[in-house]
């Protein structure tokens, strides 16, 4: 039966290709692409010529059925515009079909940009989170990062350049003493890592450009709050609440001094509200 191999192709430098990947793009009958104007730059180099038929967001309803008909005859690769198919890029839903079809579904691995940024950041990482792109909305993004501020994992998010600044200036205020790592255009001619606070990242990127991974180091755990730590806390706040002070207004000056997330000082002060 013919299967449906999952190709991860180059982030950037042509080179960067298993030679397994490329024997198998010149061997299968035909190349989903996300974009077969890519991916023809891509077989091209490599003197490689095979029938392309696109395979993206907007058309994989329509192409999913011709690409399981075409299964039935012979093996397909699938392809994204650069990196590993399914990861925060088309490809999921073309996997699980044809796996519910009965065809082997393949994985042809090589280059990641996630992993690829881990691999140079220099982050304490034992363990990592990918969330995709970074939430939209200030405040969306605001409760992804007090949920990751006591967590051990290294927080991994892909940014567009138009948005890096204004996602900076909510971790500069979430996470203001946090390592992070920025690193741009990943094997390409302009690659770039930063690698310092929130704060050192927007005086650095004036002007962002290119593709972006952001890379948050997780907690070493000697900012996680204990009981007496929590007793003080709730002093502060109730200190906080006699001056007058919003529960955003202590919950922020709180969390940027102490590095406890929101959450936590919410139901701290929550818990004064009860006792009082």
């Amino acid at each position: 039966m013919a299967k449906l191999y999952v190709v991860a192709t180059p982030i950037g430098n042509l080179e960067d290709v298993t030679l397994r990947a490329l024997r198998i793009l010149g061997e299968v009958g035909l190349i989903a692409a996300e974009d077969t104007r890519t991916a023809g730059i891509f077989l091209r180099h490599h003197g490689l010529k095979r029938p392309l038929i696109s395979y993206n967001d907007h058309n994989m309803r329509e192409r999913i059925p011709q690409i399981l008909e075409r299964l039935a005859e012979t093996d397909v690769a699938l392809v994204t515009d650069a990196g590993t198919p399914a990861i925060s890029d088309p490809g999921v839903e073309l996997a699980a079909a044809a796996r519910a079809h009965g065809f082997e579904v393949v994985a042809i691995p090589g280059p990641a940009a996630p992993i690829a940024a881990l691999s140079i950041a220099g982050l304490r990482t034992l363990s990592f989170r990918f969330v995709g792109f970074l939430p939209r909305t200030s405040g969306d993004l605001r409760r992804l990062l007090e949920d990751a501020a006591n967590r051990p994992e290294t927080l991994v998010a892909f940014e567009a350049p138009g948005r890096l600044r204004k996602s900076l200036a909510v971790i500069e205020e979430v996470l203001p003493e946090r390592k992070i790592a920025i690193c741009r255009e990943l094997t390409k001619l302009h690659e770039e890592t930063f690698v310092g606070t929130a704060t050192e990242a927007l005086a650095h990127f004036t002007q962002p450009r290119g593709e972006i991974v952001v890379l948050i180091e997780g907690s070493d755990g000697s900012a996680a709050a204990s009981d007496d730590d929590e007793s003080g806390l709730a002093d502060e706040i109730a200190a906080m609440k006699r001056a007058a002070l919003t529960r955003v207004q202590a919950t922020t000056l709180l969390s940027m001094r102490y590095q406890v997330s929101r959450r936590r000082l919410y139901e701290l002060w929550l818990q004064g509200d009860q006792s009082g």
